[in-house]
């Protein structure tokens, strides 16, 4: 048991009422902070975490309504409680729909308004314990192997990993970025089966795979009538993973128009479908991924900068494969105990000459390319030992030099010769990583990022 007062923030345009407030909570036992404006609530909310959020609904330039969005984007679990007047009531009934946890209607009785925010500091105080100890349930059954966590032990892969746990419980949108393969769809799922969403949906959709006309009506959904075919109405992805999670993968392929209708679903948190005029509230935690550069993307005019700063709220980084070769026999070792549980059969080994092509194969096709050469072993294999013989002649092939050496090999990919080029800059400039961004034309954290990917020397 804390002695500590609670730290309740009034947020309202009304200096006098501010000041009466602030008189009467702490004469009750609170400790008080005040703001005149929604801007300067939200900052002082950053700076102090306060238990509780007293907030007026109608103020200028920022509404309660709005600051409250805020508030929930920030801290989904902080009571806040709306003061309305009548003329307002139906902004504050909108309001509670979108989270506040009660409101009063002005003017109240002082007993009144002090007996509804000890109730909601109670219900905020074990919404907290409820959510602490669900979380660390998750935490505790993935550890013991009873939720899929993801497996590696390299110490960039380790990192993400701890990102996107600690990340988990919050409501933050969430940028995953990695090369196609990289396992960015696992982690996705991950995050969400840690998370307080993970009794709701888990949906997922691949911008890539669908041309721009149906990607945005399998987002947002359509209206019957609204284009040739569509014969009924038809709910869209975001509001059929309503309180889930929303996986949203390759953004970086996203057309340019449907990136301004995403962009209005992070700002304003609903959706239009194609053909209507009625906004949809959604409720649902984005979770994006990519394998472009779209901070070079942003530069060429392919993605929007706007967009780009809603989706990476919280960004992870998922290293290719090649850059964790300690994590091949593990990977190895669990594709295979898998396929063999799922298919029935008796237990397999992988020889040991097998696992060192394994280990030495660079992996282009990253984490799924390797679980693509277990399955084909299995099926290839009829005893209980997986011999070289069983693998792939690319894997078997000594892997070639890197572009980095003086005698490139011939038709060299993209990534090879950015590589080669970036290398070359770096020793250009004496390794001055500044100066090469500036050659390069790319921002410096673009470019330290690439020398992390490659594994460049400098």
């Amino acid at each position: 048991m804390t002695d500590e007062k609670p730290l309740i923030l009034v947020i309202d345009d009304e200096q006098s009422l501010v000041e009466t407030l602030t008189v009467l909570l702490k004469r009750e036992g609170f400790e008080v902070a005040s703001a005149l404006t929604g801007e300067v609530g939200l900052e002082r909310f950053d700076e102090r975490q306060p238990d509780l959020v007293l907030l007026d609904v109608r103020m200028p330039k920022m509404d309660g309504v709005q600051v409250l969005e805020a508030i929930r984007e920030r801290s989904p679990g902080t009571p806040v409680v709306l003061m309305t007047a009548q003329a307002s009531l139906q902004s504050a009934i909108k309001a509670v729909n979108l989270g506040a946890t009660h409101y009063v209607q002005k003017p109240f009785e002082n007993e009144e308004l002090v007996a509804i925010l000890r109730r909601s500091l109670d219900f905020g105080r074990v919404r907290r314990e409820n959510q602490g100890l669900k979380v660390e349930l998750r935490q505790t059954k993935a550890r013991v192997g009873e939720l899929p966590r993801p497996i590696g032990t390299a110490d960039r892969f380790v990192d993400a990993l701890e990102m996107a746990e600690s990340v988990a419980e919050s409501e933050s949108t969430i940028l995953i970025r990695g090369e196609s393969g990289t396992g960015k769809e696992i982690f996705a799922r991950y995050i969400h089966d840690l998370s307080p969403r993970s009794e709701n949906r888990f949906l997922t959709i691949n911008c890539a795979a669908l041309p721009e006309n149906l990607l945005e009506s399998e987002l947002f959904g359509h209206v019957k009538g609204s284009f040739t075919g569509a014969v009924r109405d038809k709910e869209g992805l975001f509001v059929a993973a309503g309180g889930g999670s929303f996986f949203l993968d390759e953004v970086g392929e996203m057309a340019p128009s449907t990136q301004v209708k995403l962009l209005r679903v992070l700002q304003q948190r609903e959706v239009v479908p194609v053909g209507a005029t009625r906004p949809i509230p959604v409720d649902v935690r984005l979770i994006a991924a990519t394998n472009r550069d779209l901070e070079r993307d942003i530069d060429t005019g392919r993605f929007r900068r706007d967009l780009y700063y809603r989706l990476n709220v919280i960004s992870l980084e998922l290293p290719p494969l090649r850059e964790r070769k300690d994590d091949v026999p593990l990977l190895a070792e669990h594709f295979l105990g898998r396929l063999v549980e799922e298919r029935g059969m008796e237990r397999k080994t992988i020889s040991g000459n097998a696992m060192e092509i394994l280990t030495r194969h660079r992996w282009p096709g990253n984490v799924r390319e390797l679980e693509n050469v277990i399955e084909r072993a299995v099926v290839l294999t009829d005893g209980s030992t997986i011999e070289p013989s069983a693998l792939p002649e690319r894997v078997k092939e000594e892997p070639r030099e890197p572009l980095v050496s003086d005698e490139p090999p011939p038709n060299p990919s993209l990534e090879v010769i950015e590589q080669a080029y970036i290398a070359h800059v770096l020793k250009a400039e004496g390794g001055n990583k500044t100066r090469a961004a500036e050659v390069l034309g790319i921002d410096p954290s673009t470019l330290y990022r690439k020398i992390n990917r490659y594994g460049i020397e400098t």
